[in-house]
């Protein structure tokens, strides 16, 4: 998980680090533990938060193995849930980059 990356340091601003997925929760704590991540992992099984954020792939029809999948993106939210910034990218293979991420953060 390429977020990993850089969580250290959004953490050291202040910032809580979460990843949001649709996988099983088996799958999350075999992603945690064999990537050693630090920061919570949260279950969206029913893409229900996915679908309310409006980030899902419907490129994607059911039955396909990765339907439902997000968009890849990073949010920054204040303690009131308000969307302060927000970063995203077409295909599930690319991230946003992470300076951005790191300037955004220190403009908050």
């Amino acid at each position: 998980m390429q977020l990993t990356e850089i969580s250290d340091q959004i953490e050291a601003m202040g910032i809580n680090v979460v990843a949001l997925t649709y996988d099983s929760v088996e799958t999350l704590k075999t992603v945690q533990e064999d990537q050693d991540i630090q920061f919570p992992l949260l279950h969206d099984e029913e893409v229900t938060i996915v679908n309310a954020f409006g980030i899902r792939n419907l490129d994607y029809e059911p039955g396909h193995r990765i339907h439902g999948i997000p968009y890849p993106g990073i949010f920054l939210i204040d303690p009131n849930g308000v969307i302060k910034a927000k970063f995203a990218e077409e295909r599930y293979q690319d991230r946003p980059p992470f300076d951005d991420i790191l300037e955004a953060i220190s403009e908050l």
